[in-house]
């Protein structure tokens, strides 16, 4: 179309095609338009994951170790592995750190005592050439821009983002980068900002973001939460479990690749991360799956007094008369749906729909989807 507007230009004629016309076009797609590869900066249990040009999220309650998360990310991009974490390609990655929520001590803090640490390894030694690259130009680019006024923060990130020219962009958090977590308004332009960053710059940005307060309530605060849910490739949560003080990594929402394993991990006595086991008591003493916080339209009373979940219409309703589903995102619905809080109770249902025969687990190139059970 573009090289039919320049020949009836150079013809002389006025071309009646309206720019917005014209803009289509570039946008339209077709299965044999040249798209790029999906690039992905690691590997979580051997699974890709946080894509170029792509937005992820990492959630949790206050304390929940979002940061320990987003520390192992920024370290991974210069040692390669990390816990279950390793980085896809060979070369360290470029960070930027936005932080927006702690001191500026703080800030330092992290950089020194927890991630130069982790990227020095067990013998201590931290080799600074891991964080300059051939230019002599940072790996980890950091700024605390608490100080500053939100409309500030965001000129401030977008002028951080051309300057540094990172891999991997952590944002902790764009709740402040809005002065009104409700605005539905602004919810969307900072979310549409940050697309246009990560597709224009080719990075991965991680947005970090608290869950709501309330104890059952897993979903993302605010207006600013509904829209990084809804434009999110992937969303991470994370959780701190009393009383092992063991601290666990799930993705429980994606576009792509489902992974279902649980990533578990500790402090050491060095307050860094360190792998462990599901804690034995893990939901035990969990009061959130009692009656009153399951959804009620779920719920069968029986005449004894008794109750249990209508686990064919609970599995139906999150399928939603889609033909397969993915593991992560089943689990997603399922949760919300029914107001199920902690996994291990959501894993006793999934195993009664597929011994029920209400749903049917399938495996397509190493990947689980699960749909409807036939009769």
């Amino acid at each position: 179309m573009n090289q039919m507007c320049e020949e009836l230009e150079q013809a002389g004629e006025e071309t009646q095609i309206s720019p917005q016309a014209l803009l289509l076009e570039e946008m339209r797609i077709t299965p044999e338009k040249k798209l790029p590869k999906m690039d992905f900066l690691f590997r979580l249990f051997g699974m890709p994951c946080f894509p170029r040009r792509e937005l992820v999220a990492i959630t949790g309650k206050a304390k929940s170790g979002k940061t320990f998360v987003t520390s192992m990310l920024m370290t991974c991009c210069q040692v390669s592995d990390v816990l279950s974490f390793h980085r896809e390609q060979e070369s360290p990655l470029r960070v930027l750190w936005y932080d927006t929520e702690q001191s500026d001590e703080s800030t330092q803090d992290i950089l020194k005592n927890r991630i130069m640490r982790m990227v020095a390894g067990k013998d201590g030694v931290i080799q600074t050439e891991l964080f300059v690259n051939g230019d002599g130009l940072p790996r980890i680019d950091v700024f605390n821009v608490r100080a500053v006024e939100w409309k500030l923060r965001r000129k401030l990130l977008i002028e951080a983002v051309n300057m540094c020219e990172p891999d991997l962009v952590i944002i902790d958090g764009i709740r402040d980068l809005v002065n009104d977590i409700n605005d539905g308004v602004l919810a969307q332009e900072v979310m549409e900002e940050l697309m246009h960053l990560a597709s224009d710059k080719e990075c991965c940005i991680a947005c970090v973001l608290h869950q709501n307060k309330s104890g059952e309530d897993h979903n993302l605060r605010g207006w600013i939460g509904t829209e990084l849910m809804n434009k999110a490739f992937e969303i991470y949560s994370c959780e701190k479990l009393m009383p092992a003080r063991v601290f666990k990594l799930e993705q429980t929402q994606t576009r792509k690749y489902d992974i279902e394993p649980i990533m578990w991990y500790k402090v050491d006595q060095q307050g860094l991360p360190v792998s462990t086991n599901k804690p034995a008591d893990c939901g035990s003493n969990d009061s959130q799956d009692k009656l009153p916080q399951l959804a009620q339209k779920y719920i069968v009373h029986e005449e004894d007094g008794g109750w249990h979940i209508d686990i064919n219409k609970l599995f139906l309703d999150a399928l939603q008369g889609k033909e397969e589903i993915g593991g992560a995102e089943l689990r997603s619905r399922v949760m919300q749906l029914s107001g199920i809080a902690v996994p291990f109770k959501y894993n006793k249902v999934l195993q009664e729909a597929l011994e029920q025969k209400v749903i049917e687990k399938v495996e397509h190139d190493n990947r689980s989807f699960y749909r409807p059970a036939p009769f």
